[in-house]
């Protein structure tokens, strides 16, 4: 069973950046294979950034783009990402995920099958 748990998440001032982590553990052999979503109160939860199936391509949501980059580190197994220049509507929940198959585009929730817990973060204006 994989399990996924996030960190790095806080309250920082607009411009300025945090990191988050997302560490897998479990019968999973590497973080190519995940994405970080969102989800702001009374929002749906919607795609901040993922990997392609291969792990060589990269996708952002046009809204954090240029602010925003997903890595990883596949000896650990761990996902971050890395953001910068935050906004207040960048306030959210952001939770990190896992898909064991393809098919279904990296954007959409439903392409994933495991989640994590999920880390507050805060963009005081």
């Amino acid at each position: 069973q994989v399990q996924l748990v996030e960190s790095g998440g806080g309250l920082v001032q607009a411009g300025g950046s945090l990191r988050l982590s997302c560490a897998a553990s479990g019968r999973t052999s590497s973080s190519g294979n995940m994405g970080w979503f969102r989800q702001a109160p009374g929002r749906e939860r919607e795609f901040v950034a993922a990997f392609s199936w291969s792990g060589s391509s990269t996708y952002y949501a046009d809204s954090v783009k240029g602010r925003f980059t997903i890595s990883r580190d596949n000896a650990k197994k761990t996902v971050y990402l890395q953001m910068n220049n935050l906004r207040p509507e960048d306030t959210a929940v952001y939770y990190c995920a896992l898909r064991f198959t393809r098919g279904i585009s990296v954007t959409s929730p439903r392409a994933y099958d495991v989640w994590g817990q999920g880390t507050q973060v805060t963009v005081s204006s």
